[in-house]
This record gives structure tokens, sequence and C-alpha cells, in this order.
């Protein structure tokens, strides 16, 4: 028999506004379809026992938005919010946000108009107004996370991600950190897991989100690729690639995989199969603060001091780069 807190939990609305204008490429709203432990179906169908009800805004799928201007436009849920209608709600954030103070004219990107100006209305411009009246922000693929790619050094824009603009010890109105999923794109079901953790947590159905140093869900985040990769065995052996097609240890021809902490190699990619070093491509720490600046050149093509090189060695110099990574940014964008 449900308890009452459960049947409470499931008569509760929870609005899930997920914004994606900023710097990406959408590639975590395509992945998040593949997603299956759990579905998005799931989630928003109420599939699972004591989940709330959920009116997902999210561009890929919204049943009840419609053109802008029309009954529910897909934009006025977001403009909703920003009027104190929606509670509680939690705000999802896709692609880095750029810095809208770096130039004299124009935007770098925008989400909707003002409902006043009927000019459009910055990504950072949104973060800003909905963050502080959202239950919990989650940033969604390392774009959103750390910056990823659009936050490499010569970009013009001043990306940079959500923990970066709001602050790393920011908190929601119901102290909730950011929460951050990364991975170049994120692991389908790592996304869908942490969106349905959350979801329990607004209704009281699970404890506060633990989260790593860098705001990943510990429990999807403490293990390391090499952990799970199916090619381990080969590392313990001293069996090395040394060019693509073989079922060796792929540490010399670049692989950060004895360092990198990301469980896609365990989990596999769709219902358990794939993973990139499973199916012969090295890990290029893509759910790392400092992706991809700090891990390139990504392709190495072993040398002959490489080959004699001792893959623990190999590991512990790329532990100092990875520890070096978690050194916060500096926000230089615009303040709130």
């Amino acid at each position: 028999m449900p308890t009452a807190q459960a049947t409470k939990a499931e008569e509760t609305l929870i609005h899930v506004l997920w914004i994606n204008a900023g710097l990406s490429c959408d590639g975590d709203s395509v992945a998040l379809t593949a997603a299956t432990q759990p579905s998005i179906e799931e989630i928003l169908l109420g599939a699972l026992p004591g989940l709330p009800k959920v009116a997902m805004h999210w561009p890929f799928l919204d049943y009840a938005g419609g053109p802008n201007g029309g009954p529910d436009s897909f934009i006025d849920w977001f403009h909703r919010a920003d009027r104190g209608e929606l509670d509680p709600f939690i705000l999802i954030v896709e692609g880095s946000v750029a810095d809208e103070t770096n130039k004299e004219e124009g935007y770098w990107s925008g989400f909707g108009n003002d409902l006043h100006t009927g000019q459009p209305v910055t990504a950072s411009e949104w973060i800003g107004r909905l963050a502080p009246k959202a239950t919990a922000v989650l940033a969604a693929g390392t774009c959103a996370a750390y910056g990823g790619i659009h936050a490499m050094a010569g970009n013009p824009t001043g990306a940079m991600g959500v923990p970066d603009y709001l602050g790393r010890e920011w908190t929601s109105k119901a102290g909730v950190p950011i929460v951050c999923v990364p991975g170049c794109p994120t692991h389908p079901d790592n996304l869908s897991e942490t969106i349905l953790y959350l979801l329990y947590q607004v209704v009281g159905q699970a404890p506060m989100i633990p989260l790593d140093e860098a705001l990943r869900p510990r429990w999807l985040f403490e293990m390391t690729v090499h952990a799970g990769c199916d090619r381990a065995s080969y590392y313990d052996q001293n069996d090395f690639a040394t060019g693509y097609g073989t079922q060796s240890c792929l540490v010399k021809m670049g692989c950060w995989g004895q360092v990198v902490r990301c469980n896609v190699a365990k989990r596999g990619w769709i219902n358990g199969v794939g993973g990139c070093p499973n199916v012969g491509g090295i890990c290029i720490a893509c759910t790392m603060p400092g992706f991809p600046d700090k891990f390139m050149p990504f392709m190495e093509q072993p040398t002959a001091d490489a080959d004699s090189l001792p893959a623990g060695v190999v590991k512990t110099l790329r532990g100092f780069t990875v520890r070096r990574t978690y050194q916060p940014a500096v926000h230089t964008g615009g303040s709130l």
C-alpha cells in the first residue's frame, strides 16, 4: 500500500524548464531521448512509484506548448516562472553561458523575447531571472557544467559554465547546490537518473543529492573509466596498443581513462552496450572541468620513448593534470 507521503508526492505538479539557448549543439537533449534507466517517457508519464506529476517544458518535447503568441505558448512558461507563478520548478540549462558584457552591441545567445520591449532575452539573463526562483538548477552536459568546447582558449564569447556564472557556492532557495551532469554529450541515463533523483528530492522522497567536488552526482562519477573498462586487464599485463583495431589497453594512444571519473565504460551507452574504450575509442576526459584544453591532443601515436615509459608513470603524470582541473574558474561575465 502506498504511504500518505507517497500519495501526496504523486499529486504534486513539478514544472521542469529547459533552456537550450546557451552555446551548445543540443547534443545533451538528443542524448536524453536515448535514456532507458529511466526513460524520459517513464518520467513524464509517471510510470515510477512515488513520482510527482511532471510538466516538462523542453524544446524537444512539450505537449502543452504552442507557437509564440498563441495559447500556452512555449516561451510563456518561462515568463510565468519569472513572475513567480510556477512553484516548484527545476531549471535545466543546456549549453555554456556567454559573457554578454564583453562587446559593445548585439548578443551571443537568446531565448524568446522580452514581453515589454520585444527584444531577445539572452540565455544568461534567463538564468539570472529564474535561478533564484528555482527549487533546483541542473547543468546538463559539459558546456553547461564547465564551459566545454565554447570556453576553449581564444573563443570570443567568454563562455563559462553555470557554476562559474552563478558561483560555485551558489544554492537554490531550497538549499540545493548547482547539479552538474557533464559529458560531451552527457550520458543519457546519467542525465535521466539525476532528473529523477531531483524530482524525488523536491517532494521529500529522497535526501539531499550527494555531489562531488566538481558538483557531479557522486554515485555516478565516483569511479574511473579504467575501473569499468573491458580493456583494464590488458593494462595489468602491460599489453598496450600501438594502433587502433586491437583489444589492448589504449593508455599509450592517449586514453585518459585511468584518471578520469566517468561510468560510461561500466554502464555502457544505451541499454548497457557501448562505452568509449569498450568499442575502441580512447577516453578524452569529456566529463572533466578544463575539457578540452587541458586534455589535448586527444589522439597520440606512440613513439619509441612512449613505448618504453611504464603505464603507471603515464597515469601519475596525467593525475597531476587532473588535479589542476579542479581549480575553480574565475567569473568574468556579467553580474546577476
